[in-house]
């Protein structure tokens, strides 16, 4: 098998490069290379060129960076049998390696290159556009938005991203406006929401467990949508939802809307509407998203513990 590292160096702080050609030395027979992305989608776009001219290579790919690095390499994996994945989590934001109870056990470069593949789904969301973790919008995209088009100015960027992201949500996505509709089904007859989750896995915005009972190889997705809360009530419900508790908490009931589905299709005219795929912004008016069951070969280390 090729082992073939995808770098991004705009990931994290960490040389991760070194710290990987460091444990590769010990293994003499082992054939593997690196490729450090230059661009936006540039994973994606490497992956897919490789598979195609080495049909016949078993080859498993690293995503080395952060959920939007693993998002690239999912999406250039999709629909090439020969190809796996996994990741070296050295990036800034790691949600997707919490459901397999964190990064300790990706960081072992020889449990890595060891560990057997599992399939796994992916949520496909038209026009080369993925997500392996979690497709959310309205209140959590808009801090993501914020955040991003924040993060390298003084004061409010940096380390103050997120504040900024959410202070600018608490003023303008309070309310938003999309019809959703799961398999068919309309989640939000009026049209509003606070937000909606379409679950994967289980872990969003670097902390919150938006799916708590989501399982990323059962073919369906887990669509968790919030109505719209008062300024006063939302700071009461953030712990019991960062916590996962959102489903099972009472203060929750008149408020959740929760659906196992295979199709999501959402609806706005709302010209500054986004979508948030692993973190990753989408501007869109209508998008239609479907689980794709197995879609993933996705090496998961022994040592790794699985939350469900």
């Amino acid at each position: 098998m090729k082992h073939i590292f995808i770098i991004n160096p705009m990931a994290g702080k960490t040389d991760s490069k070194n710290a990987i050609l460091a444990v590769l030395k010990k293994y003499d027979a082992i054939e593997y290379e690196f490729y450090e992305t230059k661009a936006p989608k540039d994973a994606t776009r490497f992956i897919r060129e490789y598979c195609t001219r080495n049909p016949e290579e078993e080859v498993r790919f690293y995503a080395c960076g952060g959920d939007g690095t693993i998002n690239e390499v999912a999406s250039g994996c999709v629909g090439f049998e020969h190809a796996s994945m996994t990741v070296y989590p050295c990036g800034s934001g790691n949600d997707f390696v919490k459901y397999y109870g964190g990064t300790d056990a990706f960081m072992d470069i020889d449990a890595l290159i060891n560990a057997e593949d599992r399939k796994i789904d992916i949520i496909d969301c038209g026009n080369g556009h993925y997500a392996i973790n979690v497709l959310n919008f309205g209140f959590d995209s808009i801090v993501c938005s914020t955040m991003i088009s924040v993060k390298r100015k003084p004061i409010i960027g940096g380390k103050n991203a997120y504040t900024t992201g959410i202070v600018k949500a608490l003023i303008t996505g309070m309310r938003n406006s999309c019809v959703v509709k799961a398999d068919g089904e309309t989640l939000n007859p009026n049209g509003e929401f606070l937000l909606c989750t379409c679950a994967n896995c289980q872990f969003v915005g670097g902390a919150y467990r938006c799916g708590p009972d989501a399982t990323n190889d059962d073919g369906y997705m887990d669509v968790c949508l919030v109505k719209p809360l008062s300024r006063l009530k939302f700071p009461t419900m953030l712990t019991p939802y960062k916590n996962g508790k959102h489903l099972v908490d009472p203060r929750f009931t008149d408020y959740i809307v929760y659906r196992r589905c295979k199709t999501v299709e959402l609806e706005t005219t709302d010209p500054k509407f986004e979508a948030c795929l692993d973190g990753e912004m989408l501007p869109t008016q209508k998008l239609t998203a479907t689980i794709i069951p197995q879609a993933i070969r996705f090496a998961v280390p022994k040592t790794a513990k699985p939350i469900i």
